[in-house]
């Protein structure tokens, strides 16, 4: 039997072209007010809110009544016509012909989207199909798909082909051995930590590549700035070096800033970042050798080939005195293998970060397109070459110097909404504690 045919409706973010038309809205109920003679309802959709206004004497009594019994959270269909209001915040109104009913809300609410009183961070986790429907939630991930919309045009208008690498793989992306293992039939396989050595793969092909994939970490974090799933939006460029990649980073970054005050302007005022600032490039270039002397000036406990911790990267930037800069020039030992040595110092390598307010959203590399040194780095690092044979196999037949980098979306947002937890900007967060929902 076919199904019956939708009436068409109208979305709240329309509704100011259509004062004076009789319109029909579908979405949830955000709040309800009976005042004697007149009731309110604040009627939410994808797009926005909305008041629907039911004078006594001008709407039918049937209205009336049934808006009495509303609850938050019910999902009703309005139709009605669009009037122009002094009083409601949008400027104009709904004046009801007749509400539907279409599916009634359980009460009491675990979580209440109006965010009256804020719930705490298990509460928001917990029930996150209330909480993605919050003001503030409905700013943070309007702002991440900007974000991603962003990367994609960016790279795409400049050439750049988005590929689709695998995230189940045989063998360590980077090495270590903080992977999730899955049964592959008769084998043993892996969730990928990264999809590195398939970009790579793609860029000796096409050049200039880009994708945007879940990684996974096996690594028990417990930390505001780690998760165990998380986004990255990664590039791979043949024919460049580290700056060469730098330089396409920086102003991609410049971009997703631009893009996100141009067109998340109300997001940010719901999240009090209006003052959202755009660096000017270019980016602030400082060594790894001149970031460590700092903090040991700062007093700071930290030798030469050590890692940063967040608390570091967060005075660093305060040391450094920019927003945003690129670290590199780093220790070969601490960085992954395919990081290629300096030529003149082997003890550094061309690897660089993105420093963005105190925190590190980015990290790239040029890479090894040697088989012999790639080899020899492997086993530096405890590693078989063995179990790396088709990747170094790919390198012996043509390979440029290639270099690229790798942003972490949860990352990038939580430092553009302001979010102290890398969970409350990413949908359906996965730590060691949590995969539900």
């Amino acid at each position: 039997m076919a199904g019956k045919k939708s009436e068409e409706r109208t979305h709240a973010e329309e509704l100011g072209g259509r004062i004076g038309e009789t319109v029909r809205l579908a979405g949830w109920v955000h709040d309800t007010r009976v005042l004697g003679s007149i009731s309110f309802v604040v009627l939410r959709d994808g797009s926005g809110k909305c008041q629907v206004t039911a004078t006594r004497g001008k709407v039918p009594d049937g209205v009336m009544k049934l808006i009495e019994s509303l609850r938050q959270e019910d999902v009703i269909a309005v139709t009605g016509k669009v009037a122009k209001s002094k009083e409601a915040r949008a400027g104009f109104e709904i004046i009801p012909e007749k509400i539907e009913v279409v599916n009634k809300s359980g009460t009491p609410l675990p979580l209440d989207p109006r965010a009256v009183t804020k719930a705490n961070m298990d509460t928001q986790l917990d029930w996150r199909v209330l909480y993605m429907r919050t003001d503030e939630a409905r700013a943070v991930f309007r702002i991440q798909s900007q974000v991603l919309r962003s990367f994609r045009d960016f790279l795409i208008d400049r050439g750049y082909l988005e590929i689709q690498p695998p995230v189940i793989i045989a063998s360590a992306s980077e090495g270590g051995a903080d992977l999730f293992s899955l049964k592959y039939f008769e084998k043993t396989a892996y969730l990928a930590q990264s999809p590195q050595l398939y970009k790579q793969m793609c860029a000796l092909a096409f050049e200039k590549v880009f994708t945007i994939l879940p990684v996974f970490r096996a690594e028990k974090f417990d930390q505001p700035t780690h998760l165990n799933e998380l986004r990255q939006m990664d590039i791979e460029q043949a024919f460049a070096t580290d700056e060469d990649v730098i330089k396409v980073l920086e102003e991609c970054f410049e971009q997703m800033l631009k893009d996100v005050k141009k067109n998340c302007a109300e997001e940010l005022k719901v999240l009090d970042r209006e003052d959202l600032k755009i660096p000017k490039l270019p980016l602030r270039r400082v060594t790894y050798d001149e970031v460590i002397k700092l903090l040991q000036k700062a007093g700071e406990k930290i030798k030469w080939g050590d890692d940063f911790s967040k608390t570091q990267e967060k005075l660093m930037m305060k040391l450094v005195g920019d927003e945003a800069f690129i670290l590199k020039d780093w220790p070969t030992e601490i960085k992954a293998f395919y990081a290629m040595p300096d030529e003149e110092n082997p003890k550094l390598c061309h690897a660089f970060d993105l420093i963005y307010n105190g925190l590190e959203i980015c990290s790239g590399t040029q890479r090894i397109h040697i088989p012999e040194l790639l080899i020899k780095q492997l086993r530096s690092k405890g590693l078989n070459p063995d179990d790396f044979k088709s990747y170094i196999d790919c390198f012996r037949y043509g390979s440029p110097a290639h270099s690229g980098w790798s942003i972490g979306l949860e990352r990038i947002t939580m430092q553009i909404t302001g979010k102290s937890n890398i969970r409350e900007v990413t949908m359906f967060p996965r730590d060691r504690n949590r995969i539900t929902p």
